[in-house]
């Protein structure tokens, strides 16, 4: 006899099967959307960074509107949560370009992110894909929509705007060659070089790091970004007061700054002297000591050496650059490094080595060479100073301190006049 079913029994099977349905369905589609981890805005005089960091990809489109002057961002496949609400607090008076911001859900799956401007603007919007302690970040840098001169002339936003484009590579400086090494002659593609007696010395300090990319982190949550900074402010102080010297920074503030720019800004300011300062970290937390670097064309030096080479080198991951800047390429400079150039970085780096012994331990007992890339400047000889890994409790601490801060640049200092006085030229 066949079995029948009471359609009540019948209607109950139905809506559990339609819970159910319902209940995935739910499921998928908050699986779909993205999770905000983080928001950040970065305010500097150069450009203003906002970072919105998930869990995902994000799909996304800009639109500059005027009257009043604002930027909207569209972002697909989002909720509109507490963290990304907190975006509207992350500005800060100070910041140049934005007035404020605020966040909006226009539908079910799309949010929009309104940035009311101070000034018209040039946006430079791109994503970035997981790297170290970095999500998925959707990045907005906000330029200047005019790039006004500045009282020493300094070029960094003009090189921005270069390099953003994917242009920096074709307008590289002329090579610097002494007249007197090629008899008068010039070389395609150079210009000649005849110093004056009395022209100062151009010195250019490049504090690592900056903006998204905090650089090593002690365990006090000491910021290698802030500490190398706080050092290139005391050393340009000093570099100041001497006499027929010239001082310039890649950053004199918290923005982040991609390492080919830095070293075009030096080679645009026609240095003579390039001095990357930085204190970083080893997984070996014993590891301790002050070291200077020069560049390395044939391998690092040292295991150390090749670490620390590959982890400053990946400082345009860790601080964001759009795919427009990797057009840039580094074997082109590379390649045009002349010996001279090597032979002064060597001398300039024992030199700054032979004053920081006194001020603290040595890491190593002479310069170690490996290939980074903020060195790679053809003309300019170029060092990178560790003043202390920042990994190691103690070293933390006394670069925290004012006094060791005042040590670690008096030695940079002195170490470029004995320089000056055993360059070959």
């Amino acid at each position: 006899m066949p079995k029948t079913h009471s359609p009540t029994k019948r209607l109950l099977i139905k809506g559990i099967i339609a819970t159910c349905l319902l209940s995935v369905t739910r499921v998928g589609f908050a699986a779909a959307l993205a999770k905000v981890v983080a928001v950040r805005v970065w305010p500097s005089s150069t450009y203003t960074r906002i970072t919105i960091e998930t869990n995902t990809h994000l799909k996304y489109k800009c639109s500059l509107l005027n009257n009043p002057k604002r930027l909207a961002i569209d972002i697909n496949d989002i909720n509109l949560d507490a963290t990304l609400k907190k975006i509207s607090s992350k500005v800060l008076s100070r910041d140049p370009y934005i007035k404020s911001i605020n966040v909006v859900q226009l539908n079910s799956k799309t949010v929009r992110v309104m940035v009311d401007l101070k000034q018209d603007i040039k946006p430079n919007t791109f994503t970035l894909p997981p790297i170290e302690k970095y999500k998925n970040r959707l990045v907005i840098d906000l330029y200047p929509s005019i790039v006004a001169s500045t009282e020493d002339d300094d070029p960094l936003l003009t090189l921005l705007e270069e390099y953003k484009n994917g242009e920096i590579i074709n307008k590289q400086p002329e090579i610097k060659v002494d007249k007197d090494k090629n008899k008068g002659k010039d070389t395609p593609g150079q210009k000649k070089n005849t110093p004056n007696k009395n022209s100062p010395i151009v010195v250019v300090l490049d504090p690592g790091h900056g903006g998204e990319d905090p650089g090593a982190i002690g365990l006090k949550n000491t910021r290698e970004k802030d500490i190398v900074l706080q050092i290139a402010r005391r050393t340009y102080d000093l570099l100041k007061k001497e006499p027929n010297i010239k001082v310039y920074m890649t950053r004199n503030e918290d923005v982040f700054i991609p390492l080919n720019v830095r070293v075009q800004k030096a080679r645009t300011l026609q240095a003579d002297l390039f001095i990357s300062i930085h204190a970083d970290a080893f997984i070996d937390r014993t590891v301790k000591g002050s070291t200077v670097f020069a560049l390395s064309t044939k391998g690092a030096s040292s295991s150390a050496a090749s670490y620390l080479a590959q982890t400053q080198n990946e400082a345009d991951q860790i601080g964001g650059v759009s795919r427009s800047g990797d057009k840039y390429l580094d074997n082109t400079i590379l390649d045009l490094v002349q010996k001279t150039t090597l032979t002064n970085g060597v001398i300039l780096g024992s030199s700054i080595l032979n004053r920081m012994k006194g001020v603290n331990k040595l890491h190593k007992p002479s310069i170690e060479k490996a290939g980074f890339a903020v060195l790679k400047a053809p003309d300019i000889p170029s060092v990178l100073v560790e003043t202390g890994f920042i990994s190691n409790a103690d070293e933390e601490k006394k670069l925290n301190t004012a006094a060791f801060q005042i040590q670690i640049s008096t030695a940079i200092v002195n170490g470029i006049k004995d320089y000056l006085k055993k360059r070959k030229k």
